[in-house]
């Protein structure tokens, strides 16, 4: 009986002890603070709380986009507030977040804007002073914001499921679009300097190096030069040949660029060949011809936009009849094709159609930056009416720049990149480039262009290649869905190990819905731009199912546009193909 009444007591202690937590995890904080008679100590048990949360697999859903912190750094600090990683915020949240002067977080999204400073409990909400739950963080060279306080100050719904350990925040505002009516990068401090290229015909390289530079400010400011992105690429054009968007874009993702101005200044007709890219770009997205909403979501989230229009002036000092100098307004409304590259960096809805000397039939104009030096337009600024026949049709945005030691290696045989595309006539297929390793080392990327909006996609590695019948153990490392077009690098979740001196095949499926020639490839077509395409440089192959490959050189006479990013530490950052 005796020791009946101890097991007793102590499995009442046990339940006392089992609901006092159960309580804990499912009251909100503001009620945390009585239990049976007695009062808890937040410093206390909020920490253990927060240990418990952040022990299991943590779930966050932001608008039907899922994270765990298995693979994104985000968790529950010590006052019960989720913590998130700055860096997720602009793709999470579809909104503009930018750190000013590595203390200064500004997010944007319809009308509301989130002032918060570094350790800082009190930041501005719409104009308010609001206090936080939780101050903005930074440890480890990454930014945490409270994602609680954020919610409420950007209109979205929050809530914490315990049973599942699930986050769900969702914005409130339906049917409302979540850019401003206008929305101007200079208020911002997110465009770079302008710049003049003179009688050159480099715009589309001004164009490429000054969205990228809008892509990496207010957190970095950079001056990339046009000299040798337009002189030292693997193109057989000089300056006065003119270029396009697709030139900057196999410039960048070789990795051939960009180079810094001061080390390659502009207009003395030399480069240095041997210079190396500073950063590396792994993403840019072409955007769709014609997408204003789209067009405009990438200003807001991503910076400047290239793209291209028809112009009839010159230079700053030109008159057309499309432009009005006392407005600082273009249209042309016709057939002629795009002819100069500029940069979007914002919009106004609501720009009076009268100000263009064009008869239009609505308001509306994109704010461009040109390279003709501020002697032109708004201190080199100009607006270009969304009804303009060719402003958006061609759109790059640089989406994905990193440091230059990102990877230890890039295999490569696609240095004009893409310039014509292959297929089956259906919209899926294989394509693989075999690569010898230079080392012992990881394949833990790949990179590849996406022909079209949503295409889908397979990444696998074969570790050992000896001949056709190796793509039978190809090993699957990657897979996914690419909104838009362009230019994409993967990261696999593993590495794959490759040994020195063997040979190794990375290999991509691709479905695009709508298209018969999905596979970006590189290749002579008689262009003098293309004269220095070398099909001699890699070893790619094809294949209809997946089941029969093809060396494609040997069928279509053509690189494809695969890529590989390896890790190890006896690389020397140089890129190498077989």
């Amino acid at each position: 009986m005796k020791h009946s009444k101890r097991y007793i007591v102590l499995a009442v202690l046990l339940l006392i002890v089992f609901l006092f937590k159960f309580q804990v995890m499912r009251v909100d904080a503001g009620r945390i603070d009585q239990f049976r008679g007695g009062t808890l100590d937040k410093d206390s048990w909020y920490p253990l709380v927060a240990e418990d949360v952040n022990g299991k697999l943590l779930t966050l859903v932001i608008d039907n986009k899922e994270y765990t912190n298995e693979k994104y750094l985000f968790y529950m600090d010590h006052n019960r507030n989720i913590m998130v990683p700055v860096d997720i915020l602009r793709d999470a949240m579809n909104c503009s977040a930018h750190l000013y002067d590595g203390s200064h977080l500004l997010v944007e999204k319809h009308n509301y804007y989130a002032q918060i400073t570094l350790n800082e409990q009190t930041a501005i909400s719409s104009g308010d002073a609001v206090l936080l739950g939780s101050n903005l963080v930074e440890f480890g060279g990454n930014y945490y914001v409270s994602l609680t306080d954020l919610a409420k100050m950007l209109g979205y719904s929050f809530s914490f499921d315990v049973t599942t350990n699930t986050i769900v925040a969702a914005d409130m505002a339906e049917n409302i679009s979540s850019l401003p009516a206008k929305y101007d990068l200079r208020d911002r401090y997110r465009v770079p300097t302008v710049r003049d290229q003179g009688k050159l015909g480099t715009c589309w390289a001004f164009g490429a190096v000054s969205a990228l530079e809008s892509s990496l400010l207010p957190e970095d400011s950079y001056v990339f030069s046009a000299d040798h992105m337009s002189l030292s690429n693997s193109f057989a054009t000089g300056q006065n040949d003119g270029g396009e968007y697709t030139m900057s874009m196999a410039y960048l993702a070789a990795w051939q660029g960009p180079v810094y101005e001061v080390d390659d200044p502009y207009g003395d007709g030399e480069s240095n060949n041997k210079l190396t890219a500073v950063k590396h770009v792994q993403e840019m997205r072409i955007i769709a011809s014609k997408d204003i909403a789209a067009i405009k979501e990438a200003v807001f989230k991503y910076g400047g936009v290239q793209t291209s229009l028809y112009s009839s002036l010159k230079n700053a000092s030109s008159s057309s009849k499309y432009y009005n100098k006392e407005t600082h307004s273009y249209c042309y409304i016709g057939t002629n094709k795009p002819n100069h590259d500029v940069v979007i960096v914002g919009w106004d809805d609501n720009y009076p159609k009268e100000n263009f000397n064009t008869s239009l039939e609505g308001d509306g104009a994109f704010i461009c930056q040109n390279s003709w030096g501020t002697s032109f337009g708004e201190n080199g600024v100009f607006y270009v009416s969304y009804y303009d026949s060719n402003i958006g049709t061609h759109n790059l945005a640089y989406t994905r720049v990193e440091d230059k030691d990102n990877y230890d290696n890039i295999y490569q045989s696609d240095l004009c990149g893409w310039v014509g595309k292959l297929g089956y006539e259906k919209e899926s297929m294989y394509g693989a480039n075999v690569f010898t390793a230079k080392s012992n080392e990881e394949v833990v990327a790949a990179g590849f262009y996406a022909t079209a909006p949503d295409t889908e996609y397979k990444v696998y590695v074969v570790s050992d290649f000896t001949g056709v019948n190796s793509f039978r153990n190809r090993q699957l490392v990657a897979e996914g869905v690419l909104e838009d077009a362009g230019y994409y690098t993967v990261d696999f979740e593993n590495g794959v190990s490759v040994k020195e001196g063997k040979k190794y095949a990375v290999v991509v499926y691709v479905k695009t819905p709508g298209s018969t020639h999905p596979m970006a490839i590189e290749y002579n077509t008689g262009d003098k731009k293309l004269a220095n395409v070398d099909l001699e440089d890699g070893e790619g192959y094809i294949s209809y199912s997946g089941n029969t490959f093809i060396n494609v050189k040997d069928k279509q006479d053509c690189n494809l546009c695969i890529k590989a990013f390896t890790n190890g530490k006896e690389n020397t950052k140089v890129g190498y193909s077989e």
